[in-house]
């Protein structure tokens, strides 16, 4: 059995990686979990022991494939919670990532996977991320890009947001964005990266900020 904070640094791991899992900046860690970088140091020494990651000073931290393992348990957690809190209880998209945080440390396997029958065995989260299976296995992602990758002068469709800061939430949902939302890129501005949006008749300046946590797809 894991530590809380053992578990929210393999997810921060897990979370900043790259597909090819490369290693992650210990800075990236200390950013996240807003911690120094000799605690995250200390903590990526001890579950090296362990044998759930690989650390290199200097050059980062990489899950070993049972570090994985317990990072997609976590994962798993927090994204079932994050639909049952929408689905059953009614809170919104922007309450709902704080209550998982707490939840996903102290909900047993059995209970969790009773909450994914109860739910239908849903594919994705609330804010379009994968859900884990109970084996740790993903389910297959639908083809996207970053908003700040977008070409000025198309539509797409919002396919995924990142989650992490309920005050970016609780934005969105005052702009009217939400999962499936339709977005015109209007313009691109390279001085400060903000982009210039049309949704549902109404103008938005986005700022980098913003579009760098949304993911979209080609209408």
């Amino acid at each position: 059995m894991l530590t809380i904070s053992k578990e929210n640094y393999l997810k921060a791991i897990y979370k900043h990686r790259e597909g090819e899992n490369l290693p992650v900046p210990a800075s990236y860690i200390a950013d996240e979990l807003q911690v120094s970088n000799a605690a995250i140091s200390k903590m990526a020494k001890t579950l090296s022991n362990k044998g759930l990651l690989e650390y290199q000073k200097h050059k980062g931290v990489r899950l070993t494939d049972e570090g994985e393992k317990f990072a997609l348990k976590v994962i798993r957690r927090h994204r079932l919670w994050e639909l049952f809190l929408i689905n059953v209880l009614g809170l919104t998209w922007a309450e709902v990532h704080d209550e998982a945080e707490k939840l996903e440390h102290s909900t047993s396997e059995f209970l969790i996977n009773k909450m994914d029958k109860f739910l239908g065995f849903p594919k994705f989260d609330p804010h379009g991320s994968p859900i884990p299976d109970r084996n740790g296995k993903l389910p297959e992602l639908p083809s996207v890009l970053k908003m700040s990758e977008c070409e000025a002068g198309k539509t797409y469709r919002v396919a995924r947001v990142q989650d992490g800061d309920s005050q970016l939430m609780k934005y969105l949902t005052r702009i009217g964005i939400n999962l499936n939302t339709e977005i015109t890129i209007l313009e691109k501005f390279s001085f400060d990266h903000s982009i210039n949006v049309e949704m549902k008749g109404h103008h938005y300046l986005l700022s980098e900020k913003v579009v760098d946590r949304i993911w979209v797809a080609d209408e």
